[in-house]
């Protein structure tokens, strides 16, 4: 399905029902935005992982502009701040109220943004393996520097420069960076992903290369005017959104819940997939009508 948005076409698909039979009458359902990461992927990561969640809420599942099945005009705009603004004017145009929020990574990013900038918008926030500002970048290019191998520290170069020309040659960075990424890896489910994954290299590029939006953006000053009750979860191994930056928005957020998967990296849909799902679904379910504060 395709929505025709502020002059672009974001792609979206829903998993779950949002109304179900409660006994004698009809129960409406939370509606939850899932907000993927890259930038330059797609929703499809999250998929078949998040279908427990639509035992208990609707999935909205979209593709950032410039990616996966939306629209790829207009390069320029490829950047958080009209992310967030596509997330809203989505979310209206499908004529929600306000919704569950969970941001993996870049989605994160543009979560939180859009959590500070339209709180009437968002009952409940989850934050996956994120980070708030520019400082991620520099720490994970000394993670790797010390404990990277010669290839992994090779394929980073493409990213930190902004150098990624082909799908090809962003499908063998994820194929090298893949147990820094999880530490189940599991190279055949790796290659199937990669491959169901529409990747889009410019926007990879146009994200991290030297003076790239992801390079120098900062959150910070806004996380003080998120309202919904937020729920903050990393990896203790992540190496590219380092736990230290979860527990900064945990310090930031006015009444968040922090919690770190000793067991994870970044990847933590494969780390510990059972119990990501389970932090999400009690979250929601016992945080029903709370607000922040």
């Amino acid at each position: 399905m395709r929505a025709s948005i502020r002059g672009t076409e974001i792609y979206f698909d829903v998993e779950g029902m949002g109304l179900v039979p409660d006994g004698d009458t009809m129960r409406e359902r939370p509606v939850a935005m899932v907000i993927h990461g890259g930038p330059g992927g797609d929703h499809s990561g999250f998929k078949p992982g998040y279908t427990p969640l639509a035992e208990r809420m609707q999935l909205v599942y979209f593709d950032h502009r410039g990616q996966g099945r939306s629209s790829k005009k207009d390069p320029e705009s490829w950047n958080l701040d009209e992310n967030v603004e596509d997330m809203e004017a989505l979310r209206r145009h499908l004529g929600l109220g306000p919704v569950v929020s969970i941001g993996t990574s870049y989605g994160g990013m543009v979560a939180q943004a859009h959590a500070a900038r339209y709180p009437e918008a968002v009952s409940h926030l989850v934050l996956v393996v994120t980070a708030s500002h520019g400082g991620f970048v520099p720490r994970a290019q000394r993670i790797i520097e010390e404990t990277g191998t010669p290839e992994q520290r090779r394929v980073c170069d493409m990213l930190w420069d902004g150098a990624f020309r082909t799908v090809e040659e962003v499908r063998h960075y994820y194929e090298v960076m893949g147990p820094l990424y999880s530490r189940r890896y599991d190279p055949a489910a790796g290659a199937a992903s990669r491959m169901r994954t529409l990747h889009e290299p410019e926007a990879l590029n146009r994200a991290f290369r030297p003076g790239g939006f992801l390079r120098n953006f900062d959150l910070r000053p806004e996380l003080g005017r998120i309202t919904a009750p937020t729920l903050i979860l990393a990896g203790r191994h992540d190496w590219i959104c380092a736990p230290e930056f979860s527990e900064e928005i945990h310090r930031l957020v006015p009444g968040s819940d922090l919690r770190i998967f000793e067991n994870s990296s970044h990847s933590i849909r494969a780390d510990e997939p059972e119990a990501l799902v389970d932090a999400i679904r009690g979250f929601v379910v016992h945080n029903r009508g709370r607000r922040a504060g």
